[in-house]
Order: structure tokens, then sequence, then C-alpha cells
């Protein structure tokens, strides 16, 4: 898996500079607007943005670097493609990580108060938010997740693929509204409260059902091959 990102935090250092160029695109990926696929055309990018094809070089490599972009010899550059195994990769990664840090969490009785107002917060979320903001607000539950579990190494491994994962979630925006996330990640919260193994499994049954499963079932629809998928997404 990939584990060098931009972030979410790119520099909007100026009008025209490959960070405001990259910072752009990045938010037209996980928003859905460019498609897994969708081609990243320099002749197109310089006249839209008014800027030079080292400038847009320069923010496509930030792209490449953060996991959302992939360059191939003889035919540039386009939004990463998904396939079953890079979803198998990127959740067994997440499984393996958050499980371990909610592990460590749970034994140093750390205090869940900072996943609970991450809760919150997606809870408050109106139904129009934009599904870039609606995938940080559910990346913001996992990442306090890991947080609790005290060490900076996981935090930093976990921060690292952020923009990936969130890039996961664009091809399941039909399928989720605020409210459902919400309703799930209360569920999840309930969990945790309850510690031990019960913990431990409402969170591996967040990531496998309404994370892997979901993001399966939307990949197979995309392909037509819907129907054996569609009863693992949760509901």
């Amino acid at each position: 898996m990939h584990t060098t990102a931009v972030q979410g935090a790119l520099p909007r250092s100026g009008p025209g500079t490959p960070e405001v160029v990259a910072a752009t695109l990045r938010d037209e990926v996980l928003d859905g607007v460019l498609l897994p696929g969708a081609r990243l055309r320099e002749e197109h990018l310089c006249e839209r943005f008014g800027v030079g094809r080292h400038s847009v070089r320069a923010a496509l490599r930030l792209l490449v670097a953060a996991g959302l972009v992939v360059h191939e010899r003889n035919r540039g550059a386009s939004v990463r493609q998904l396939s079953r195994a890079r979803i198998d990769e990127s959740f067994d990664f997440r499984i393996a990580l958050e499980l371990g840090s909610l592990r460590l969490a749970l034994a140093r009785g750390a205090d869940l108060t900072p996943v609970e107002q991450a809760v919150r917060e997606l809870e408050a979320l109106p139904e129009h938010t934009p599904w870039r903001q609606l995938t940080k607000s559910h990346g913001h539950i996992h990442h306090e997740i890991v947080r609790a579990a005290g060490n900076d190494r996981l935090l930093r491994a976990y921060r690292s693929c952020e923009d990936e994962l969130q890039l996961l979630f664009a091809v399941i925006r039909p399928d989720f509204s605020a409210q459902r996330l919400a309703c799930l990640h209360r569920r999840l919260m309930d969990g945790l409260r309850l510690g031990g193994e019960v913990a431990l499994h409402a969170l591996e049954d967040d990531l496998e059902r309404s994370g892997r499963a979901a993001v399966l079932h939307a990949l197979a629809r995309s392909e037509g091959t819907a129907a054996p998928a569609a009863g693992r997404v949760a509901r």
C-alpha cells in the first residue's frame, strides 16, 4: 500500500502554484467529480489553471505521492483505478492498524471522548453536506480511534494513507447519505463504549461490512456484476 501522502492540508500558497492546482484536483477526486480512471491531460490542465507544464507536472507528482493519481509512461496521468486486489489490500491495512490501535487504547484505558465527539460532529452534518466533507468527518472518527492508542508511529502510518482511503469512499457515494453514515457510526460508538471484545467486534464489523463490502459492491455495480455482492453491504 502507498505510504507517502500529500494530505488534505496542501498549502495554497498562491494562484497558479502546483500546490493550488493539486489541492483543487484532490478536492474533485475526493468529491467524486473526477472518477477513477479519468484522464488528466496536461494541455487541458494548463489551459484550465492558466499555468505552464512545469506547474501541472509538479501538481500531478503531488497527487501521485498521495496515492490519488497514477502516471504511466506514454499514457499520462489518470485518477487511480480501483480493483478488488487494491480494495482488499487497503482494508487489510486498515483492519490491522485500527484493530491493533483499539487493542492498545483499551489496554491503556484510553479516553474515547474524542471519538465520541467526532461521531457527534458527523451526526450534526446536514443531508446536503458535500461528499468530501462527509467522508472527511467519517475519516476523523477512525483517525481518533488510532490516536487513542497513544502511539505516534501508528498515527503517522494512518495519516500517510488518509487521502487514498477517502478515494475508496468516493465510489460508494450513491449508497450512503449523511444520516446513514451517522447511524452506522453511532452503532460503532455504542460498541466501543462497552469495551473488550465487544468493542473490537464492533470496529471490525464496521470496517468489513460498512467499508470493504460497500466498496466492493460499488465496484461490482460499476462493472455490471453487483448482484452477488449486494447482500454484504451493511444496512
